[in-house]
């Protein structure tokens, strides 16, 4: 039987570019599926044709039950979304954009007010609640559409890229958020570029790149598929780099997409995929010592999201565009870019 979330071969193409080429997935009820890749992988395109903002060209869809192309009116009672981008009225305060979203749903005015109140500590806007939203920082803008999104609790939830631009703390929040939601029986479908998000979050998770699924398991099952840990070496001479890389590759873990070392010649550092743990490292350590080798740095970690969809797909994630469009055929991606680290797009707050 489906999950809360179907959907099979799913084509959607803007002039010569497949952005979706035959998507299948199946979320059961009360479980995430997190949706990983670079941006202009599909993602949003997914998200779009799953919550009837897109019409697919070809496959077929089903969420909470319902057909999203021959009951879209119905699926749209039966969902939450949370888009890409903030989306609220900037001449009203906080406060009026969740009360409003809130009788939009048919809530009585006291129950709307209680609710945004309720929103507005939670995601800490309480300060700025009666300030315009034109006011408020990209940051703030994104955690008021968040808490928009959470009016209401319907029985599915999803959430494009929740947590760019937040800081550690509102991200770590959110998490809360959504833990909660999922424990009452939510439904969610999260795309992120953020391994740790997923690994936090996600019960299952399918990596996308130019529309396809190409990988699908948890997180600890797509990091083994990749090599379940990395050693990285940074040499002391430039000159050492070829002798280090010979010493790392065979000690480098075979059968994976993209095997071998990695090395990145400004910054001297060289990273292999292993199986061994810390009794590999001493090996190398000992190997790199005796050719004469000085190292500057040491180290054996896990995976990051980068490694993994370079481990899947062969090659980095590289720049480019999901075409223009317009209304409905708007392109559904931004520019296509490496993944990024959770240091990064961190919100500056006013």
């Amino acid at each position: 039987m489906p999950g809360a979330i179907y959907a099979e071969g799913l084509v959607k193409t803007f002039g010569e570019v497949r952005a979706l080429d035959g998507v299948d997935l199946d979320v059961p009820e009360s479980t995430v599926l997190g949706l990983l890749g670079p941006n202009g992988a599909g993602k949003t395109t997914a998200v779009r044709v799953l919550t009837t903002l897109l019409r697919p060209d070809a496959g077929r869809a089903v969420v909470a039950g319902l057909d999203v192309l021959k009951n879209p009116t119905a699926v749209r009672r039966s969902i939450g979304l949370s888009g890409q981008f903030a989306a609220v009225d900037e001449y009203l305060t906080g406060r009026e954009n969740l009360q409003m979203v809130g009788r939009l749903y048919q809530m009585s005015a006291r129950d709307a007010k209680k609710r945004a109140n309720e929103l507005l500590e939670r995601f800490n806007l309480a300060d700025a609640a009666d300030r315009t939203a034109k006011t408020y920082s990209g940051g703030m803008r994104r955690r008021l559409d968040l808490a928009a999104a959470l009016v209401v609790s319907p029985p599915v939830m999803f959430m494009d890229e929740p947590t760019t631009g937040l800081d550690p703390r509102n991200r770590q929040q959110l998490w809360e958020v959504i833990e909660e939601l999922v424990a009452g029986g939510t439904t969610l479908l999260l795309t992120t570029q953020y391994l740790e998000e997923a690994d936090r979050l996600a019960h299952d998770i399918a990596v996308v790149d130019h529309g396809k699924v190409i990988a699908r398991g948890t997180s600890d099952e797509l990091k083994a598929r990749t090599g379940g840990e990395r050693i990285e070496v940074v040499v002391h001479e430039r000159a050492d780099i070829p002798a280090a890389r010979e010493v790392l590759v065979s000690h480098g873990l075979r059968g994976t997409v993209h095997e071998g070392c990695t090395v990145e010649q400004h910054t001297r550092k060289l990273t292999v995929p292993v199986t061994g743990g810390a009794k590999l490292l001493a090996e190398v350590i000992r190997e790199l010592d005796a050719r004469g080798i000085e190292i500057d740095d040491i180290g054996l970690r896990r995976p990051t999201l980068d490694d993994v969809f370079i481990s899947l797909t062969g090659h980095a994630a590289e720049g480019g565009r999901e075409p223009e469009g317009t209304g409905e055929d708007a392109p559904p991606d931004g520019p296509r870019g490496t993944l990024r680290s959770t240091s990064e797009s961190e919100e500056v707050t006013k």
